[in-house]
């Protein structure tokens, strides 16, 4: 994936792409059995959100959120949901690590591959805002806490 300043027709894309999982977030609202969550808060701007885990057998089944926010924020819990669901706990540490590298704009080291990225490709444009990459990586840090809490608890059949 290039890192390069994307054409004008591109940004455009991206920001109906943004627009779209802003308002209608996919995986949006809490499941009816919790299994595993965090919250997190971005007290500068005002988002706040709660990322729902269901892991079994190591792999994500599912993954989900509820809140409120601004624009980036919400689009980038919506697209995290859909980019991580089925994946591994061990893929899914990889796509966090893959995603903060790309907003930093330091793709080529991304411990995830430019694939694996390309649907979060769109949110790229925020790292040239600073403020605004708080926005977009709030669901994400909340994701990693909520995993953390998934993996301390165990399931018993006594």
């Amino acid at each position: 994936m290039s890192m390069e300043t994307p054409s004008p027709d591109l940004r455009d894309l991206y920001q109906e792409m943004l627009l779209e999982h802003y308002r209608h977030p996919r995986n949006y609202g809490a499941p009816a059995e919790v299994r595993a969550s965090a919250v997190g808060d971005n007290p500068l701007c005002g988002d706040h959100v709660r990322v729902f885990v269901d892991v079994s057998d190591g792999r994500l089944r599912e993954v989900s959120f509820e809140g409120t926010g601004c624009a980036i924020s919400t689009a980038s819990a919506s697209m995290m949901t859909e980019a991580l669901k089925g994946k591994t706990v061990a893929e899914a540490r990889r796509l966090f690590e893959g995603f903060h590298a790309l907003l930093a704009g330091d793709a080529g080291s991304a411990a995830a591959s430019a694939d694996e990225l390309e649907p979060l490709a769109c949110l790229s444009g925020v790292r040239a805002y600073p403020m605004r990459v708080k926005c977009a990586t709030l669901a994400w840090h909340t994701l990693r806490a909520a995993l953390e809490d998934a993996a301390s608890k165990t399931v018993s059949t006594e």
